[in-house]
């Protein structure tokens, strides 16, 4: 299943890329969920990201690997893949796209594919992980002000 969000800035593309940081990175943390950053790498290929999260006292290991990263003229993009899911995630891609408009607007796009392994599930799954991406919104627009 598929999840696009899309966010507009007034910053130009490669200065909202390099704040794609640690600090960002904890920024963006949804809402009721505890979340330990392990170990951050960045966001390159061969990057690794480790998590420990959770809601209350259960706690997963989330660990992704950063499979691609492009930078040219018309945009910086790297994608992470799931490679430790908690339950009950079975596949993550999480493309991050961030878009020249033009010198000074941009446009970030998360475009997330994630399954379950169950058609209904993903259905159940679905208004979280979209409420948890759409929080980013805002996120965005108070970090790169």
């Amino acid at each position: 299943m598929n999840i696009l969000i899309k966010t507009t800035l007034s910053k130009n593309y490669r200065e909202v890329h390099r704040g794609f940081d640690l600090k960002l990175f904890k920024a963006l943390k949804p809402p009721l969920i505890a979340l330990e950053v392990k170990r951050f790498d960045g966001c390159k290929k061969g990057d690794e990201v480790h998590l420990e999260i959770g809601l209350g006292p259960l706690k997963q290991k989330w660990v992704s690997l950063i499979t691609e990263n492009i930078e040219n003229e018309n945009e910086c993009t790297f994608v992470d893949i799931g490679h430790i899911l908690p339950p009950p995630l079975k596949d993550w891609k999480h493309t991050h796209r961030i878009l020249k408009i033009n010198e000074q607007t941009c446009e970030i796009h998360d475009d997330i594919h994630f399954s379950s392994g169950n058609k209904l599930l993903d259905l159940f799954l679905y208004p979280a992980l979209y409420a948890q991406f759409a929080f980013r919104i805002p996120v965005y627009k108070k970090f790169f002000k």
